[in-house]
């Protein structure tokens, strides 16, 4: 079974004293749960109410409000790379770490019991659908804990820095791969960055997505020297030029920042919160990276 919703417009549904009456129900409202404390009910006028279904049995009710957009964050002035991984979820180019709880692989093991019980049972009875609402259970306890780690550290990062610097990854192609493919669904990657996307244009920061084929984990931060070929395998890795000892992981966020900035001062490949602005250049091959990190240099708007 899959998500069931409908849309009430303006004329489907009465919104009184904080009360839902929907079409051909207007005599009894509905009874909801509010979930925003801080928010009194009575005092919002919802444009549209979507009633929705999971398919675990439970029922939400969304409304649509027009409210104020949000304050600007205050300026941080700090700048970070932030290299996407399986083992680490992210590292960022200040050498931080943030840990992969993997969600799915702790829940796996249940989630099979609950399958195989499902297999069993009478396809069209009673007991085949209560076991197909827990398997749905179990999968919406891993998305909602998944979802509330990418909110928490999209956020965290939106708040604590002016410009986040990501690479463009190609998570359609790398799934392919079937010995990553669940590891890498299980991590969010694409969803993290739409999190980071609008969360950056609301609060006034930016978002630099950098080229997908930069080197970033082969370039040494500290001179710039380009490696033949880097192994997976190779967590650490010593610059044959000038030997300086590299995490694979910390190099490549660094590497990903610098090229971030570099691209940023010339105008172009930034995601400019706001209205569209004119298109951006032609996309310009990222300079090497050099010793240290360099200087923000982002251009005032027109």
């Amino acid at each position: 079974m899959r998500k069931q919703s409908a849309t009430f417009t303006r004329s489907a549904f009465r919104w009184r004293e904080g009360r839902l009456y929907l079409a051909k129900m207007m005599d009894t409202p509905l009874e909801v749960v509010w979930s925003w404390p801080d928010v009194d009910p009575a005092s919002i006028e919802p444009t549209s109410v979507t009633v929705s279904r999971e398919p675990c049995g439970r029922w939400y009710v969304s409304l649509a409000v027009e409210v104020p957009g949000p304050e600007q964050a205050p300026p941080t002035g700090a700048v970070v790379g932030v290299d996407l991984g399986i083992k680490d979820f992210a590292v960022t180019s200040d050498g931080g770490k943030i840990a992969n709880a993997r969600r799915l692989a702790k829940r796996e093991r249940n989630l099979a019991r609950y399958q195989r019980r499902m297999a069993r049972k009478q396809p069209g009875s009673n007991n085949r659908a209560k076991a197909r609402a827990k398997v749905a259970r179990a999968h919406r306890k891993v998305t909602a804990s998944r979802t509330d780690f990418l909110h928490k550290t999209s956020a965290r990062l939106v708040r604590d820095h002016d410009v986040i610097v990501i690479e463009d990854l190609n998570i359609k192609g790398m799934i392919r791969n079937r010995r990553l493919a669940k590891a890498i669904s299980d991590c969010g990657w694409g969803e993290f960055r739409r999190q980071l996307k609008y969360k950056a244009a609301r609060h006034g920061r930016h978002l630099i997505v950098i080229d997908r084929w930069y080197p970033s984990s082969k370039t040494c931060s500290t001179c710039g020297h380009l490696l033949v070929e880097l192994p997976l395998s190779t967590r650490a890795w010593r610059c044959p030029s000038c030997r300086t000892l590299h995490d694979r992981d910390i190099n490549a966020a660094k590497n990903i920042l610098a090229a971030g900035l570099a691209v940023s001062a010339c105008g172009g490949d930034v995601r400019h919160p706001g209205p569209p602005r004119a298109q951006s250049p032609q996309k310009q091959e990222p300079q090497p990276a050099r010793a240290g990190i360099p200087v923000l240099q982002l251009q005032g708007r027109e």
